[in-house]
């Protein structure tokens, strides 16, 4: 931790809306341009998710697979994005962007956090897709995953502008972690992988704060605290009190 952090201010500055400023009921799905333009024009920073298609394009989309969001049976990563393209969200007319139109639509109006999605397996497609994006934008964005590899992989690829973050929670009890070693899971937990990951900001699960990770991060650090994903009144409490920003859904700070 005693390296200099890329983490510029704004970075924390603003409220960051979840997926965008999404509203199924009001015809606004997660993930696309409708949310990322109603991000904007409300002053939020956006998070946006990444999946890599079959022809190696970083493709603007949460789930692995089609079927939540567009009714279509298949997984991303086996579907050329031509084809991703053509495809509609949750039956309105919002089509799954690429990052590069996502990022265009947005213009630096309001700062990006991409998350990179992993299944912890060492392909490294997708992240070197997203640097190779990124790379072309003089706008603030900022690159995260799950997957220490990942973000330590951006330590090498990516711009030196581009922040990366580590994202982590105290426990894996999600169903996708159980593919994993023991000690790979205490290591995501405990952040034992900070000398390959190297990362300038954390983005930690709401409902483990307080913890000892954020705080020794913030407090010895120095390392910027994002909390995910703040729904109530409850947990916006929460990330006041023990990070400096929220990714948030369901309302309007």
């Amino acid at each position: 931790m005693s390296r200099p952090l890329n983490a510029p201010a704004w970075l924390t500055a603003r409220p960051i809306a979840h997926r965008g400023l999404h509203d199924r009921a009001g015809g606004i799905p997660e993930n696309t341009l409708a949310a990322a333009e109603a991000a904007a024009l409300a002053g939020y920073a956006i998070e946006c998710d990444v999946q890599i298609s079959a022809d190696g394009e970083a493709m603007v989309f949460h789930d692995a697979t089609l079927g939540r969001l567009t009714g279509t049976e298949g997984a991303v990563d086996a579907t050329p994005a031509a084809e991703l393209g053509k495809l509609t969200v949750f039956g309105t007319a919002e089509r799954i962007p690429t990052l590069t139109e996502f990022l265009t639509h947005i213009g630096g109006r309001v700062p990006v956090v991409v998350e990179i999605k992993s299944r912890f397996d060492g392909d490294r497609r997708l992240t070197r897709r997203t640097a190779e994006v990124v790379a072309g934008f003089d706008a603030p964005i900022a690159l995260k995953s799950f997957d220490p590899g990942i973000v330590g992989t951006l330590a090498e690829i990516a711009p030196e502008k581009i922040p990366r973050g580590i994202v982590a929670e105290a426990s894996q009890d999600d169903p996708e972690y159980d593919r994993l070693t023991p000690s790979l899971r205490t290591a995501l937990s405990g952040l034992l992988h900070l000398d390959e990951s190297r990362p300038d900001f954390l983005s930690w699960r709401v409902g483990d704060l307080p913890g000892p990770v954020p705080y020794l991060c913030r407090r010895l650090g120095n390392m910027p605290v994002m909390t995910w994903t703040v729904r109530t009144p409850e947990q916006r409490a929460l990330a006041a009190a023990h990070a400096d920003q929220m990714v948030f859904e369901g309302f309007r700070p």
